[in-house]
């Protein structure tokens, strides 16, 4: 068994743990960005090592803007990680995407206003190519195992992320609807980005968990109803979570392993020392 874990699951809100986990053991991992959400839970899962990191901490009291994303991303890429499933609550922009459906989105737009979004600053500057953001070949074997839970999912589609917390206002929602989005959430971007620059593969399994505003017929979204919601498909999750896990696939036949072969510009000459010993987990193979 390789002791190194492969695959994490970061949890949004709803998903505070993977039951199941044999052996787990708390990780606290401290980053060049500063501390994680919180401990990374490592055990083993369907014959694998399988990470956990609760996005919101362990309690929910990181809002979608406080948390720090460079420093999750880092700590899980620090432990060998090189497969990341996120799992988010969202809204629905359609009329086929319902409340309580799954979806594996294959899109991602980035309204956010006030996060880090890139590990190279520092004179050392990186154009991460992110035309498809989340990883193709990961995505198709998430979506493979919400499938064998029997729960409906839906393959594609645009998820917008908003800086949040707060919900959307009606006439937002319809602006959002009418740019094509598909779902809504406060928590992909710039996690989806940062991943890329990570070389890690990265996809989402989205859970639907209201009609946002814009559905005049449904009461405008809670708290309370997304945490219904959340607790109704938490048991899907987490089944999925373990069908991934025993029958995914060690190759990465995508483009992800090698993101930043093609994506650093700056002459290595100029790099100060401080920036590559930073930034020497994600680089050291590109600067000779």
């Amino acid at each position: 068994m390789n002791e190194k874990p492969i695959l994490a699951v970061i949890g949004g809100s709803g998903l505070y743990a993977i039951p199941g986990l044999q052996d787990p053991v708390d990780q606290e991992v401290s980053t060049p960005f500063g501390q994680p959400s919180g401990p990374i839970r490592v055990g083993t899962l369907e014959g694998i090592r399988v990470a956990f990191l609760a996005r919101h901490g362990l309690g929910h009291f990181l809002s979608p803007s406080e948390i720090n994303y460079l420093a999750n991303i880092y700590a899980l890429k620090s432990l060998g990680i090189e497969r990341v499933v996120s799992v988010s609550a969202c809204g629905s922009l359609r009329e086929d995407y319902a409340p309580g459906d799954l979806v594996i989105p294959d899109q991602l737009f980035d309204f956010t206003r006030s996060r880090k979004r890139t590990f190279f600053e520092g004179n050392l500057v990186a154009h991460i190519s992110v035309a498809n953001p989340f990883c193709p070949d990961l995505s198709k074997q998430v979506y493979q195992a919400v499938q064998a839970t029997g729960v409906t999912v839906h393959q594609g589609g645009t998820f917008l992320t908003i800086e949040g917390p707060r919900f959307s206002t009606r006439a937002e929602s319809n602006v959002y609807r009418s740019w094509g989005m598909s779902l809504i959430g406060m928590t992909t971007s710039p996690e989806a980005f940062l991943a890329r620059e990570a070389e890690l593969c990265y996809a989402v399994m989205a859970h639907v968990t209201d009609y946002d505003v814009w559905h005049v017929s449904e009461e405008p979204v809670t708290v309370d109803r997304v945490i219904e919601i959340l607790n109704q498909n938490a048991n899907h999750a987490q089944e999925a979570v373990r069908h991934l896990a025993a029958n995914l696939r060690l190759e990465r036949p995508c483009e992800c392993p090698t993101a930043l072969a093609s994506a650093l510009i700056t002459d290595p000459q100029v790099i100060p020392p401080e920036t590559r010993a930073r930034l020497h987990l994600l680089v050291s193979k590109y600067l000779k």
